[in-house]
């Protein structure tokens, strides 16, 4: 392994994942380059309110779903 905690593991969509330690579920969302406001997050089986992103910390191992709304017409 390389250069201690600077990165952790996370699941994100059924495939492992690499992030930056210290991330929020927003950061997260940030650091994806997906928008906010067209996302729904499932965490470790449970629906994340959007309330709750900003102060929800992300832990090793945590399991995400994070799915795209797609507007169409």
């Amino acid at each position: 392994m390389s250069g201690g905690a600077s990165a952790m593991g996370i699941t994100l969509n059924g495939e492992r994942r690499e992030i930056p330690v210290g991330l929020s579920v927003a950061a997260l969302l940030d650091h994806l380059a997906l928008r906010a406001d067209r996302v729904a997050i499932e965490r470790n089986g449970e629906i994340l309110a959007k309330s709750q992103w900003a102060s929800t910390a992300i832990s090793p191992d945590d399991g995400f779903e994070i799915v795209q709304l797609v507007g169409g017409g």
